[in-house]
């Protein structure tokens, strides 16, 4: 039995489905039963748990062959990212109590550096997690390519503005569909120590190029315009964030090349086979 965290996002219902599609016995953990009940209706077990609940964690996680982490993300988090480690320590906690034989956790490209920026609470996930003597996989995936939702409205209109810059910069992205195959794969596996897992898509993408595929589907032209840097933390503060800056420091660290993949012998390189064409076509027709 393989118990799935983040089962009513994108990554883990892709994982918790391609596990049902194997004949696996799949326990959805979610902190709502009522955004679990459709995976119940699939013959899910379905177990009630906050993420930083250690009890109803344990609960959850008992008895597993494997669990999948997902840490919910917290895009405007506090100093300190005190919200992730509270669920981190008690994920950890967690698992330490329940020993399953495998654990994948979903951790982001970049999660070795050590300038201060938003993906550090995936770093701290690794850390914290990777101290238990338990088979780990961290899966570092690229820049998500479903992240172009939110360019959907003004791509219709004939632009899309970009944080990512220069525009002509290509960055690796990947799709939620090669993430969630991967970590179901990896749940399959055999395997001792601790594993890292770089994932990304066919090709690397730029700005330019996200606008130019839009373009093509849409059958009209499509520009990308950089978002000035001097108008970030004015933007992001207008739409509720209190603390801005590791937001803004997360994109200075793609756009000075310092949020990369860590590469080496220690890290295994995995590529997906989704092409960009195919998400964006599925978020306009799901639109």
């Amino acid at each position: 039995m393989y118990a799935i965290t983040g089962i009513t996002g994108q990554v883990g219902g892709i994982v918790a489905g391609t596990l049902l599609a194997d004949g696996a016995t799949v326990r959805a953990v979610a902190r709502d039963a009522v955004k679990a009940a459709s995976w119940a209706a699939r013959g899910c077990e379905v177990a009630i748990a906050e993420m930083s609940d250690a009890a109803s964690l344990t609960r959850a996680f008992a008895g597993a062959d494997g669990v999948f982490v997902l840490i919910p993300p917290i895009f405007d988090p506090s100093p300190g990212f005190t919200e992730a480690r509270a669920i981190v320590a008690a994920v950890r906690d967690a698992l330490a109590e329940t020993r399953p034989h495998r654990i994948v956790c979903l951790s982001t490209v970049g999660a070795q550096a050590t300038q201060p920026n938003l993906l550090n609470q995936l770093a701290i996930m690794e850390q914290e997690i990777g101290t238990l003597d338990l088979p780990t996989a961290f899966v570092r995936a690229a820049w998500f390519m479903e992240n172009a939702a939110w360019d959907l409205a003004s791509a219709r209109e004939g632009a899309i503005r970009s944080f990512l810059q220069p525009l002509d910069r290509a960055v690796p992205m990947v799709a939620t569909a090669d993430i969630g195959a991967t970590a179901a794969r990896l749940l399959h596996a055999r395997w001792t120590g601790r594993r890292i897992i770089e994932l990304q898509g066919p090709a690397p993408v730029s700005p330019n190029a996200l606008a130019a595929t839009f373009g093509r589907l849409l059958g009209r032209d499509v520009r990308a315009q950089a978002v000035p840097r001097a108008e970030w933390e004015a933007l992001f503060r207008s739409q509720g964030m209190r603390n801005p800056a590791p937001r803004a420091q997360m994109l200075d660290g793609f756009n000075q090349g310092w949020l990369l993949f860590e590469g080496g012998d220690s890290v295994e390189a995995v590529t997906g086979t989704t092409k960009l064409e195919t998400v964006l076509q599925g978020l306009l027709a799901s639109a």
